[in-house]
């Protein structure tokens, strides 16, 4: 099994969860927020339902410079749109990990801010990070739903809410 045949099953494994946990996000909590110092859930949702085009930015590129290109997230105020990013994103990844991009892996991949270099990794390291991100920031929202009492849906098995006891 090649890393980019690895990439694309952990890619849509993680998507399961995933597109639950966007799809219980209210309409009506989209700029509620835990902390002043937290994102809002529009932010943080967003950020998830477009973190799979990383995967297709890396290998379509050497660098992301927020100098050069300031990060515009897509605005979201529903849920059936925030699931329709997600699916958008994670079409565009797929597009991109394909068997002919395996050699890219190990090209460089620089993230800045001017001169400020944020991280310099190989296009599988990155690839890595974001579904890492994504996992990371899934649970981050699980916390915010879970504050707001809504049921969690499981992850790699049930959650508390699956269960009865």
């Amino acid at each position: 099994m090649t890393r980019i045949d690895l990439f694309l099953k952990e890619l849509e494994a993680e998507a399961k969860t995933t597109r639950k946990m966007l799809a219980i996000v209210p309409n009506d909590k989209y700029d509620w927020k835990p902390h002043p110092k937290s994102m809002n859930i529009r932010s943080l949702a967003t950020h998830i339902a477009e973190l799979p085009t990383w995967a297709s930015l890396v290998l379509t590129t050497t660098e992301l410079d927020f100098a050069k290109e300031p990060y515009n997230p897509t605005i979201i105020n529903d849920t059936k749109d925030l699931v329709a990013l997600f699916e958008r994103s994670m079409l565009e990844a797929k597009g991109q990990l394909l068997p002919e991009n395996e050699k890219k892996l190990e090209e460089k991949w620089i993230l800045r801010n001017g001169e400020q270099i944020y991280s310099e990794q190989t296009k599988a390291e990155n690839i890595r990070h974001a579904i890492s991100q994504t996992i990371h920031h899934r649970a981050q929202l699980g916390v915010f739903l879970r504050l707001l009492d809504i049921p969690i849906p499981g992850s790699y098995g049930p959650s508390a809410d699956d269960q009865s006891f």
